[in-house]
Parts: structure tokens; C-alpha cells; sequence
């Protein structure tokens, strides 16, 4: 069985693939003053309560944007299962063309483009990721990574909103009934969902104007459902998108 871990400035998220499929997954915060010790336990836990040895594992795979973190599951992992983690960068095969890779590209947008490429290989591709930053990675079918945006993410703004004012509540992100709202919920609903939908457009059109190709726009991330049916160019919804590119790599490294 394959252990893949995402680890995101928020969340960090671990998945387990018997070759067939996602048999398990979890998702936890991310924090960088919990020991490795801790996150032994939490791994541990998980793995129990789910019915899974730890033997069962025979590959991982590693994608962090958390440098301290990193270090604490790559231990965690040898010591666990007994196994050497495989660690994204951009110096393993990935399936795309590594002189088209920036040497600042974040793991998790490497595994973005990968398993985008890698499932539509004839297709100009774009991945947007709703995370803590909202991200658009975009790659052609040469498998050459064209580039990426980055913005903050939904809750991110929302988070940044509320901290920022003395009288606007924290609001569930669900789609607007409105775009004028009444109350403060509704207004920040509205200028949230609406908001964003429209950034998303208008960096699909401005991307397709740059490159001269219609994109394939696949979306990922804990609130693609909410927002994709406000936004009109989606193509596809994955919600295990990124995990599916550290599938990939294990593949094509171990």
C-alpha cells in the first residue's frame, strides 16, 4: 500500500491507496510546534481507528510546503513503516519537462500539473487549487509547465477580514443567494463567493489570451464544489487531485 501526505500551511493530509483505491484519508492541522513525537501518536491513532497496519505501507510519498514539518513526517515515516520517504522536488521524474519547472515551484503545484498532464495529455491544462492560497498552475500538453498564479485563498480572506474589523462575524462559505445582501453574513457571503468567481474567470480568460489555447480547468481544494457552479469554467472537480500527482510520482520513482 502507498501513505501519500500533503502538508499545506493549514492542513496536512494523509491518504492511504491500495493499488486500486483511496481506501483511506484524514485530514488534520498543520502545526509546526507539535514534535515528531506528537504527530507519531496522531499518525498512530489514525491508522488504528481506520483498521490499518502499520506493515501494510510499503511506499510513502512526501509533499510539503512546510519546511519544518517536513523534517518531522520524513522521521515519522522511517520510523513508523520502516520505509525511506519519497520527497517531492523538482529534481525527481515527475512526468513533465524539468527545464520548464521554476526552482520556487511549490510541491503540491508540481503534483497539480503532473497528474493534470498525465490525464489529459493532449489538453492545455489549468489547475485550481482552493487552499489556504488559492492557486492556478498551468501546463501544455508537451507537458511543459507554462506558469502559476497565486492569491489568497477563500478562508484566507475571510480569516483576514474578520480579524481586521470589530463587528463582522465569521461566515460559513456556501453559495450566496444574493448579491446584495441585508446582513453582514449575506454581504460577505456575496462579496466572497461572487468575488472570487470572478477572479477565477478572469484569470482562465487572461491565461487563454496569453497562451492561445482553450484550457482544460480542473478544480481541487475543500471548497472547489462550493464555488464551481459560480464560476462556469470548470471542467472537471478532483478532489483528491493533488494526491493523485503523488501517486503519480511514487509510480514513476520507486
Amino acid at each position: 500500500m502507498l501513505l501519500a501526505i500533503d502538508i499545506g500551511n493549514t492542513n496536512i493530509v494523509l491518504a492511504v491507496h491500495d493499488g486500486k483505491k483511496w481506501i483511506a484519508d484524514w485530514r488534520i492541522f498543520s502545526d509546526w510546534k507539535k514534535t515528531s513525537d506528537e504527530y507519531a501518536l496522531v499518525i498512530k491513532n489514525l491508522f488504528a481507528h481506520a483498521g490499518l497496519a502499520e506493515g501494510q505501507i510499503a511506499q510513502a510519498v512526501l509533499c510539503s510546503v512546510v519546511p519544518n514539518l517536513t523534517r518531522s513526517f520524513e522521521k515519522n515515516i522511517q520510523n513508523l513503516f520502516h520505509i525511506k520517504p519519497l520527497v517531492v522536488s523538482r529534481l525527481i521524474e515527475t512526468g513533465l519537462q524539468k527545464d520548464t519547472t521554476p526552482p520556487e515551484m511549490g510541491s503540491d503545484l508540481l503534483a497539480n500539473a503532473a497528474w493534470a498532464h498525465h490525464t489529459h495529455p493532449a489538453e492545455t491544462c489549468m489547475v485550481v487549487d482552493f487552499g489556504t492560497a488559492l492557486t492556478f498552475t498551468t501546463v501544455d500538453g508537451k507537458g511543459r509547465v507554462l506558469g502559476a498564479a497565486i492569491a489568497p485563498g477563500l478562508v484566507t480572506a475571510v480569516n483576514a477580514l474578520v480579524s481586521g474589523t470589530a463587528q463582522l462575524p465569521q461566515v460559513q462559505l456556501s453559495l450566496p443567494t444574493t448579491a446584495l445582501g441585508l446582513d453582514s453574513e449575506q454581504s460577505i457571503r456575496a462579496g466572497i463567493m461572487y468575488g472570487y468567481a470572478g477572479l477565477v474567470k478572469e484569470l482562465v480568460e487572461r491565461t487563454e489570451a496569453e497562451t492561445g489555447a482553450r484550457l482544460f480547468v480542473i478544480a481541487t481544494g475543500g471548497l472547489s464544489a462550493s464555488i464551481a457552479p459560480l464560476v462556469g469554467r470548470i471542467n472537471r472537480l478532483d478532489p483528491m487531485h493533488t494526491l493523485e500527482g503523488l501517486r503519480l510520482f511514487a509510480s514513476l520513482n520507486y
